[in-house]
This record gives structure tokens, sequence and C-alpha cells, in this order.
């Protein structure tokens, strides 16, 4: 990953192109190692009531129960119902674009999400409370040194419960996992060496401590009809 994203840095001069091209090397990656439960796309998500998020790098979705709505010319737009997480690609781990991110992912936590009751043999599963939807930034290096500290811990401090990341990678540096309490929120960090793969195994522990996604309410969709 970190040969290949170095690559195109130094070849891809179009800025549009360039993360373009960085996107497509994570959303291989996560298409290719994660579960075949998840989805991971470029999309738009929106809910019931007709609102969209912004253009996310990456989603990753319900492959299984929820539907995938509308791909209109390469454009995908999947239902709030149906995200586990959002993550966005950047060149480098600064505040700017950890903010940037944070506002990306407050853009999906925002959208209404529905749930509806789950027929079964033996009768019906009342609906669930939809889970958290996870949000991070994937970057090659990091403006920050150390990249973790203080003034990381700081922002993320002042963000809002709808803009907080969860997890991250930033190649050359580490992965990261974040939990939040009543006090500062408390940062885990990998080595150099792990990076991707601490960043993908921690992923996959807050996907399975998701569980399943709420049952999307198509009832609540079509009243915009």
């Amino acid at each position: 990953m970190i040969a290949a994203l170095s690559t195109d840095r130094e070849v891809i001069q179009h800025p549009t192109t360039k993360g373009t091209a960085t996107e497509l090397h994570w959303l291989r990656m996560l298409g290719d190692y994660l579960p075949k439960r998840y989805c991971a796309d470029n999309a738009f998500v929106l809910d019931c009531d007709g609102n969209l998020s912004e253009q996310i790098d990456v989603v990753i979705y319900d492959r299984q129960y929820s539907p995938f709505l509308f791909n209109q010319d390469g454009a995908k737009y999947v239902p709030a119902e149906s995200v586990y997480a959002v993550l966005e690609v950047k060149p480098e781990f600064n505040g700017a674009n950890v903010a940037y991110a944070a506002e990306k992912a407050a853009s999906v936590r925002r959208l209404r999400r529905t749930s509806a009751p789950i027929p079964h043999a033996g009768g019906k599963f009342d609906p669930i409370v939809p889970p958290p939807i996870l949000a991070g930034i994937l970057t090659l290096g990091s403006e920050w040194k150390p990249a973790f500290g203080k003034p990381f811990a700081e922002l993320i401090s002042s963000l809002s419960a709808a803009q907080r990341p969860d997890v991250g990678c930033v190649l050359r540096v580490g992965g990261f996992d974040i939990r939040y309490g009543e006090t500062a929120p408390e940062i885990v960090g990998g080595s150099p060496e792990t990076a991707l793969i601490f960043f993908f195994l921690r992923l996959l522990a807050r996907l399975q401590a998701a569980g399943t996604i709420a049952a999307l309410d198509f009832s609540e969709y079509g009243k915009v009809l």
C-alpha cells in the first residue's frame, strides 16, 4: 500500500485523478479482505426524508439485508440504514484533513435511519436501535509529529459526537483506535510496521461489535414519493 500510494503521489499530477487513484487502492484492499457481508464503495448516503450526505470516499455498508438503492453514471447512493462506517481518504494526517473528515462523517450521522420489525417463522422480531456509524480517516503520511499526540487529542476533544473519528490509518506511522469517555479520549496507536493490519483488525472488531444493521422500513421511504 505504501509503495502504491507513494507512486501515485509522485506520478499522477492532476489532484482529482490522484485522489481517485488513492481511494481505489483503499477500496480494493477493503473489498478483498472484509467479510463478504460488507461492501465498500465511494458513495452518497441518503435517508427516507430525501436528505443527502456529502460524497464519502469509503462507505462500508451491508451487502445482505439492506438494498443498494441507486447507481447513476457511477455515482452510488446507499440508504443510511445500511451504513456501518464512513472513511475519508487524504494524503496527509493534519488538523485540516481531520476536521474535513469529521464534517463528512457528520453529514452521514445526521441522517434519519428507520428500523422495521423482522418477521420469522415463530413470529416477529421488534425493530432494533440502529448501531452507531463508525467514522475515520485514511492517509499515507502525517504532518503532525507525533501523529497521535496532543494536537490530535485536542482537536478530536473539541468535536461533536456526530463528528468524532473512531478508527484510522496513517500508513507510514500506524493505525489508531479511539474510545470516548467522560474524560479525555483514549487513543490507542499501532506501529509503522503494523499500521495497516492494526487498523484493519480494529475496524473488524468494531464492525463485529456493531452486529447487524436495522431492517430498512420501506414504507417510510415511500412517503416521499
